[in-house]
């Protein structure tokens, strides 16, 4: 008579495919001997290796011996603690652990399993392999991926929407998360998504997978969430004064210039900065879902939203260390450079950065990626950012200030400038000096407060699209989105001169005693100008306008190599 408590896999015959000599019919040899022998379960995962999904599968065996679940295959110790989560969550949602010895592998062995989504995989194998779900084509499909609650409730986690590309990439077609991951997940066209907020519903899901699935158009959630947060918080219109400054930051928003603003305290350098994201481009439908698969991974996606639709402004403060900016830890994590992404970087009181910081900035600037290394592994990050920083003159703060004298000697701003080496300050493609505002200007803005007389972000915002729309055309066949990113090759190309042009830029190049780099970022500042006035060539006027943002020229009266 059979034992109905045993497990439905624990049979005396055996499995010809699992061993050749096996015979179907009478076992092994002339007798049945207590050998269990059924086929390892195999589940779809995935494993975050720096901003990638890695494709990771849970196998699971279950034989005679000791009652044990043991986890192999790199596993860290939020994964080895899952043992007793996975051992709960599957009591707890009605089903029976199996007494056996249990053994999960997650494969490839090479790759370090961490965090707590290969809960719901590994629970999912274990289950199978008990016989406790039936065949499905899901088993065979999907990517599971989640974290798993002591009463079988599944937990949100981090980094879905790269487990999602993943499975898209891998042709698996389906991924199954926790459904507070639902929207994350469905970002990736092309992906069936299902959502469950319990292991319990593992078999009505496997049954009737259209019940679970998520009925979410990318394209409407991330319209729904741009309409919602498209009005920025500050307008250029509500500034007033500092023409020169805010036709500056609307060149760097049109190409994706690194721009450096100084000037005494007060004249609104920290204003402009802000009021900056308000007059940037609409990120791209790929944009978007590279800077939200940061965020995910990061662990820093809106919990209202699951998706970023404007473009990052990241603002560390003056203390933070290099790692905190490049990114790193024993398992290397997104560092700001990293977060700012297809957005912005704002560094107030830029010289007030150790200068460690600020040399670690020089690589990522110049490439547009940012390579942490490690003993154990080598992780690359994309960083392709707009530096936008902001500083005084000097330590005082009041160097060439209209209202207050300087205190500070020369000596005193040439080491206060030191901190920033000339390599750094060629990559700082706009360099503009903040003034303070006149009486007039500021009885202006107490007179009217609403009528400016000056631009709204949307209007200038207009303009930059239009621009950034020509460099879409232009780079169409390359991997460069914006005149910034031009390397020599699409210089020659794109940059070409006059011969009136060439001789008023090789005047720039001897007075200001320019290097290379430098002379390569006037031609691409001068191709952006170019860019907002609708022209095919660069004219002398737009070099002559890119001239005069070259202000560190000027305030470097007492050390000749700043430029």
């Amino acid at each position: 008579m059979t034992d109905t408590t045993a497990p439905p896999h624990n049979t005396l015959t055996c499995d010809p495919e699992c061993d050749p000599e096996c015979d179907p019919e009478y076992g092994y040899g002339s007798e049945a001997t207590e050998t269990t022998c059924p086929a390892v379960t195999r589940i779809q995962t995935g494993a975050i290796e720096g901003i990638e999904g890695v494709p990771v599968t849970v196998e699971v065996d279950i034989t005679t011996g000791i009652p044990a679940l043991n986890i192999v295959g790199l596993p860290d110790t939020t994964v080895s603690e899952a043992k007793e989560r996975i051992k709960s969550a599957i009591k707890n949602a009605g089903f029976e652990f199996p007494l056996r010895k249990v053994i999960v592998n997650l494969a490839p062995a090479e790759v370090k399993k961490i965090g707590a989504a290969y809960d719901l995989p590994m629970a999912v194998a274990i289950l199978k392999q008990s016989e406790f779900l039936l065949e499905s084509h899901l088993l065979k499909e999907a990517l599971f991926i989640g974290e798993l609650s002591l009463d079988g409730t599944l937990r949100p986690v981090k980094g879905v929407l790269a487990l999602s590309l993943l499975a898209r990439d891998h042709g698996l077609g389906s991924i199954v998360v926790p459904q507070a991951n639902e929207e994350e997940a469905s970002l990736v066209e092309g992906v069936a998504v299902y959502g469950i907020d319990h292991l319990s519903q593992l078999p009505r899901l496997l049954d009737h997978p259209e019940h679970y699935r998520a009925a979410i158009s990318s394209h409407a959630l991330i319209e729904s969430v741009r309409h919602r947060h498209d009005k920025p918080l500050i307008d250029f219109a509500q500034i007033k004064g500092q023409h020169l400054a805010k036709r500056a930051l609307e060149i760097a928003a049109a190409g994706g210039h690194n721009t450096a603003l100084f000037g005494p305290p007060g004249s609104g350098k920290s204003l402009l900065a802000k009021a900056f994201s308000g007059i940037l481009p609409p990120m791209t439908f790929d944009e978007i879902l590279d800077v939200s698969r940061i965020y995910s991974i990061a662990g820093q996606l809106p919990h209202d939203t699951q998706v970023i639709t404007h473009r990052p402004f990241r603002s560390p403060h003056h203390s933070a260390s290099a790692v905190g900016i490049t990114g790193g830890g024993t398992h290397p994590k997104p560092g700001e450079i990293t977060l700012a992404h297809r957005g912005v970087l704002f560094m107030d009181e830029f010289t007030e950065f150790p200068r460690q910081v600020l040399e670690v900035l020089r690589q990522p600037l110049e490439d547009g990626v940012i390579t942490v290394s490690r003993a154990q592994q080598s992780v690359t990050f994309p960083a392709q950012v707009m530096l936008l920083a902001a500083m005084n003159p000097c330590p005082c703060g009041y160097k060439g200030d209209s209202l207050k004298a300087c205190i500070c000697s020369p000596a005193t701003v040439e080491r206060y400038f030191g901190k920033i080496s000339g390599p750094l300050l060629d990559r700082i493609d706009l360099q503009i000096e903040v003034s303070r505002l006149s009486e007039d200007e500021l009885l202006g803005l107490h007179q009217h407060p609403h009528t400016t007389g000056s631009e709204s972000s949307a209007s200038i915002r207009e303009r930059v699209s239009q621009a950034r729309a020509i460099q879409t055309r232009r780079f169409a066949d390359t991997d460069i989105t914006t005149n910034a990113q031009m390397r020599p090759g699409e210089l020659k190309q794109h940059c070409s001169l006059k011969p009136e042009t060439e001789a008023l830029m090789l005047q720039a190049i001897r007075q200001f005693k320019m290097s290379g780099r430098a002379f390569d970022r006037l031609l691409k500042i001068s191709r952006t100008i170019a860019d907002l006035d609708n022209a095919d060539r660069i004219e002398a006027t737009h070099v002559a306008e890119a001239i005069q943002y070259r202000s560190f020229d000027k305030l470097s009266q007492t050390k000749d190599t700043l430029v």
